[in-house]
């Protein structure tokens, strides 16, 4: 083989080399529970990523490279979260994570992300502190994101309907043992101070727990005109049912997670008229939300999705994400986190059609003119006020400070 076809062959092997890289798949990681009482949460989620991942491949994926979805059951559980997010970021090497379903999760597993400068979205976790765990000047920069209305505007919504709304003066809190509970309760509280509101009972109940007569009995000789929520779907049907036991029926109002399946089945009638903060309720009022739900219902061969926040956060946060890796022209996760922080285009959402959701200093790209009550009725969530089914959240603007850097 003379010099020149040693010099043509190595070429063509190097582009072969070359091509063969660049083909490579983007490995995203995908965390949260799927199985367990927070899976429907966790399932709806990644069937919502899993969507969003479908139809970007379908056209052509990112930077000419498809998108591989890497996913992991976390259980719900702290130390599995933790063991989850060292597997991804070590074996898999993803690029990116979408998920944390569980805020005590969230806060376990998200600092191995940011010692790794990888972003991770949290598409459903909501405890006010996920965001701010990794801030100046201790970290210069902070690689958690968040695509979910936080419990500081849900507990601000939550207290808004119960006083302002329907002019309750005595309410109880009822929330869960966990850190997703416990914050959540902490920031009722505080937005009740802001109304010179004092809760006439506050009780705590375990995961698993299934009977709620205890705490149910302290609200009610206290008076209490509503319960005010934390927790997930089925101990929170427990409390429904507890009420129905007991012959004393108040309403409840809690956060987003009222809506899960979980509670509107395991609650049945117990359950109606149940409100709680929602930033999407599967209803096709856009043609980019009835475009959602119908391919979600036809991938998925369901009809009620068991979680439809879940499922459309999780979607918003994969075309989020790729809009910021093709922005950077890098999978580098410096370069990804530069791109959320500073997207030059609108990116199309179920929620709403982000522009410029994050800045360096706000990694919240939910804000409280995007999230509206719900109310559980006829065994679906709807829409507890027909003013916002005239105006969904997708088409109000989103109103936003963004601090200087």
């Amino acid at each position: 083989m003379n010099i020149s076809l040693k010099a043509l062959v190595a070429a063509l092997a190097l582009c072969a080399s070359t091509a063969a890289i660049a083909a490579e798949p983007i490995k995203i990681g995908v965390s949260g529970p799927f199985t367990g009482g927070s899976a429907p949460m966790g399932v709806s989620m990644r069937d919502g990523v899993k969507l969003a991942a479908a139809e970007i491949n379908s056209r052509g994926g990112i930077l000419g490279r498809q998108i591989q979805l890497i996913e992991r059951d976390d259980q719900a559980d702290n130390s599995r979260g933790i063991q989850v997010s060292q597997e991804l970021i070590n074996r898999e090497h993803v690029v990116a994570t979408l998920g944390f379903i569980n805020t005590g999760v969230s806060l376990a597993a998200q600092r191995f992300y940011e010692e790794a400068k990888i972003p991770v979205i949290n598409n459903v976790a909501t405890g006010s502190i996920v965001t701010k765990q990794f801030l100046p000047p201790q970290y210069p920069d902070n690689y958690v994101f968040r695509t979910s209305a936080n419990d500081t505007i849900q507990s601000a919504l939550i207290v808004n309907d119960a006083i302002d709304k329907r002019k309750f003066t005595k309410v109880a809190i009822l929330a869960d043992s966990t850190n997703y509970g416990q914050l959540g309760r902490e920031d009722l509280e505080k937005a009740l101070a802001a109304k010179g509101i004092k809760p006439v009972a506050e009780e705590k109940f375990n995961i698993k727990d299934v009977d709620m007569t205890a705490q149910l009995l302290k609200a009610k000789q206290a008076g209490a005109q509503a319960i005010l929520t934390y927790g997930i779907g089925p101990e929170l049907a427990q409390i429904a049912n507890g009420m129905e036991k007991l012959g004393w029926k108040v309403p409840m109002i809690g956060s987003w997670t009222l809506s899960m399946g979980n509670f509107i089945d395991n609650a049945g009638k117990n359950g109606e008229g149940a409100r709680m903060p929602q930033t999407f309720i599967q209803e096709p009022n856009t043609p980019k939300r009835k475009a959602f739900i119908t391919a979600y219902q036809h991938a998925y061969k369901v009809d009620r999705i068991p979680s439809p926040v879940s499922a459309a956060q999780g979607y918003d946060s994969m075309y989020l994400l790729a809009a910021a890796i093709k922005q950077a022209g890098s999978t580098d996760g410096p370069k990804i986190r530069e791109a959320l922080e500073n997207l030059h285009t609108k990116v199309d959402g179920v929620i709403t059609t982000y522009n410029h959701p994050y800045t360096h200093d706000n990694h919240e790209a939910i804000t409280m003119n995007m999230t509206v009550m719900g109310e559980v009725k006829n065994g679906r969530v709807a829409y507890a006020y027909d003013a916002d089914l005239g105006t969904p959240a997708q088409e109000k603007k989103q109103v936003k400070t963004h601090p200087k850097k």
